[in-house]
């Protein structure tokens, strides 16, 4: 009877993995198939004809969307965000290690921006910007509400880091005369740095595709996500599939670069 419940639940996980498999990617699928659609096809099925032609289109004069413009920004933007992510989540992991007053106050306020509609968020920085005089711009107001959704996770991630991190590695340094610098810099860093590459990865790809809190604080100029989201409704041929698709794949080799990364510092560790 165990066995067969045991089958059974199995069964079950497995048709729910397949069913959120096929959720997850097969939309992304249809997309990248209409991306090769002919010169004269539509964003349906079925497929008229198949080339790059729409893949070309994307480097042409366009009549709406500032493809190439928006991708800069999303990406420098995602490169800023990742960069604070790394350095104040790393020092705030640092700092939480040693209780001082104060502490429990200020975890909490660090991430409760999580718990904040990020609509709500982008509006209200949106308004302040105004308010003080300063127009909103996507590499400042932009920036820091960003960093409003990204700073939490990369804390929260240090903390557990940190939580699992044995002291005694430390201490076996410092009783061989290694001071507090050299301690983090060949012990400390080195064993934390695959954690603090998926804490930059999650930082840039977080703010790479942020939309709601975009959205009041971009100012004149678009990110990549407000760019599509305006090309849905101005956009009817197949460029808009085109642009997925290569946005989708230079998310993957971000991701797969980033593993690649963490990979060859553990076998770099392992060597040493």
């Amino acid at each position: 009877m165990d066995h067969e419940k045991r089958t059974a639940g199995f069964y079950l996980l497995a048709a729910f993995f397949i069913l959120f498999v096929l959720f997850l990617y097969g939309p992304l699928s249809a997309i990248l198939v209409l991306s090769f659609q002919g010169p004269s096809g539509g964003l349906t099925f079925p497929l008229n004809g198949v080339s790059l032609h729409w893949f070309a289109n994307l480097f042409e004069q366009q009549a709406v969307g500032d493809f190439g413009g928006s991708f800069r920004r999303s990406f420098v933007l995602g490169l800023m965000v990742m960069s604070v992510t790394v350095a104040v989540s790393l020092l705030a992991g640092l700092a939480f290690r040693r209780r001082f007053i104060g502490a429990t106050a200020l975890f909490y306020v660090a991430v409760a921006s999580l718990v904040v509609p990020s609509i709500i968020i982008s509006l209200g920085i949106g308004v302040m910007f105004q308010q003080i005089g300063f127009r909103p711009s996507w590499y400042t107001s932009a920036f820091g509400a960003h960093l409003t959704w990204t700073l939490p996770f990369g804390v929260l991630i240090m903390f557990a880091v940190f939580n699992r991190f044995s002291p005694a590695y430390e201490e076996a340094a410092r009783d061989l005369g290694a001071t507090p610098w050299q301690t983090f810099r060949h012990v400390v860093l080195p064993m934390i740095a695959p954690s603090l590459i998926g804490v930059g990865l999650f930082g840039f790809t977080l703010s790479y595709d942020e939309f709601a809190r975009s959205l009041m604080t971009a100012g004149t100029y678009n990110t990549l996500p407000l760019e599509i989201y305006g090309m849905t409704t101005n956009v009817t041929t197949p460029v808009l599939y085109a642009l997925g698709t290569v946005t989708t794949v230079f998310s993957f080799l971000v991701i797969l670069a980033t593993l690649g990364c963490i990979v060859y510092l553990r076998r770099r560790r392992a060597r040493g």
